[in-house]
């Protein structure tokens, strides 16, 4: 096994895919994909790769064909030792000496920022088809292993999709995510303080570049918190000011960023159905479908399903800075622009804690529960992890549910093992909500469940005495903190 550099932080699941591609004693030329959003580390993973096996990389830039040629003629012979630069004719005859490289033993060729090969040259991938056919050379008598890399997703997704010429070829396809938020708070420097690590993590997520982009600094404590945020997220002068515009902008798939940027708008707002989104927009909710494919297609809106009825849906926003942009910077520019920082900050407080912290940490209690929670905390294996809203006849009104953990095999249908209630209030939990979801767990149906699903009350600010009291010798119950979030199972 090829050991993971120093130098990159976890992946460890992504360099073991891609150490046991690159190292593969496999006879015959093969293909994988990388892809994932930009500043995700990709292009770092794949450069300690080729450092570590000895293969090529070629970085591709936003200019004609001509121009990426005389690039990568550049970089073949400098790879190769050779004094002056290769021409190459066209691409055809660049990708035959690139796949030769592998002729002696198992070599990686990295090909990064693919997309904008693509946009200049369409047919490329129907010259990797051709070269990679099975009776090529490159299948004879290479062990070359050729990685395409790049950061448009749609652009890459539709590499190996319907028809497409690659469709069939590719034997790796990895997606290069955000850290999750426990790995996120490693990153940051911040496990020793699972508050501050949370607030951080609601407005930035886990994008691995955004601390540099922050200036490579972190707020030292919670009481500089809020000076942190004014100077690293609410500055103009800060690399991290715009982001949450420019992620939905460079993506090439996006061709009407108003639009997108209106449904974005109205989800971080607090619209999540599509009923709801399409009343924010005045539009007929038949008319968004396009927006929200696309929207999912880069990452930045997540679809969750009803746990417990079919063909009803919420969309979430899935990329914190995102939100961030959306409901303050965006909208509060001028001020913030003008150096009122401090003032956008302290007045948005109330919207930060409804529409940031609130949401964020359900996302958190639903991602521990399906990551990091015991069987025995769940009462069982968590297959699916999502909301609800149950009916209530007592009450004449629907009852939101946060968690559904679900646990599913390939003989039953799903069953309900747990249910739960995450609360980010400033204020610790008291017993009603104890009350509550015991009054909750009466109304599931009844056909999906085998015992009585455990009860799970998730807190920021920690739990009342009396709650504390009443879940202790219950087996059904469990009191999860922001400490048992980041540390515990």
């Amino acid at each position: 096994m090829l050991p993971k550099p120093d130098r990159l932080f976890r992946r460890d699941s992504e360099w073991e895919e891609l150490a046991d591609f690159a190292t593969s004693p496999a006879n015959g030329a093969t293909l994988g994909l990388v892809y994932g959003r930009r500043r995700q580390g990709k292009t770092l993973m794949l450069e300690l790769l080729a450092e570590a096996t000895g293969g090529m990389v070629f970085a591709a830039t936003q200019q004609s064909e001509a121009q990426n040629l005389a690039d990568l003629g550049s970089a073949y012979a400098a790879y190769r030792g050779l004094r002056q630069p290769v021409t190459f004719r066209d691409w055809r005859e660049g990708l035959e000496e690139l796949l030769r490289l592998g002729e002696e033993r198992a070599t990686p060729v990295i090909i990064d920022e693919f997309p904008y090969l693509v946009s200049s040259t369409p047919a490329l991938p129907s010259y990797l088809q051709h070269a990679l056919s099975p009776r090529g050379h490159a299948k004879e008598r290479t062990r070359t292993r050729l990685i395409l890399c790049g950061s448009a997703l749609t652009t890459m997704a539709q590499l190996l999709g319907g028809g497409a010429p690659l469709r069939g070829r590719a034997v790796l396809e990895l997606v290069v995510r955000p850290f999750g938020f426990r790995d996120a708070a490693s990153f940051w420097g911040l496990t020793d303080d699972p508050e501050l690590a949370f607030r951080v993590h609601a407005l930035v997520g886990g994008t691995p570049a955004y601390l540099e982009m922050c200036g490579g600094s972190r707020p030292a404590a919670r009481e500089d918190f809020d000076r942190w945020v004014r100077r690293r997220l609410l500055n103009p002068a800060s690399a991290m000011f715009r982001e949450g515009g420019l992620l939905l902008r460079e993506e090439p798939s996006i061709s009407d960023p108003t639009s997108y940027t209106a449904v974005l708008s109205a989800i971080s707002a607090g619209s999540h159905r599509r009923s709801e989104i399409a009343a924010a927009l005045g539009r007929p909710s038949g008319g968004l479908a396009h927006l929200l494919q696309g929207l999912r297609d880069i990452g930045l809106v997540e679809q969750v399903d009803d746990a417990l009825r079919d063909k009803r849906s919420v969309f979430r926003i899935a990329e914190p800075v995102v939100r961030l942009h959306q409901l303050i910077i965006q909208r509060r520019e001028p001020e913030l622009v003008a150096g009122r920082a401090e003032r956008v900050w302290w007045t948005s407080a109330d919207t930060v804690a409804s529409r940031i912290y609130g949401p964020h940490f359900e996302d958190l209690a639903r991602e521990w529960c399906f990551l990091h929670a015991s069987s025995e905390t769940l009462g069982g294996i968590a297959t699916a992890v999502r909301p609800s809203d149950i009916p209530c006849r007592a009450h004449r009104q629907g009852h939101e549910l946060d968690l559904v953990i679900t646990e599913s095999d390939s003989f039953a249908a799903d069953r309900i093992i747990a249910i739960g209630e995450a609360k980010a209030t400033s204020g610790p939990m008291d017993a009603g909500q104890l009350h509550r979801l015991e009054h909750l767990r009466a109304l599931l149906p009844d056909a999906r469940i085998e015992r009585q699903p455990k009860l799970l009350l998730f807190a920021r600010s920690g739990f009342t005495a009396e709650l504390t009291e009443l879940a202790r010798g219950r087996p059904d119950v469990e009191l999860v903190d922001l400490a048992r979030m980041y540390t515990g199972e």
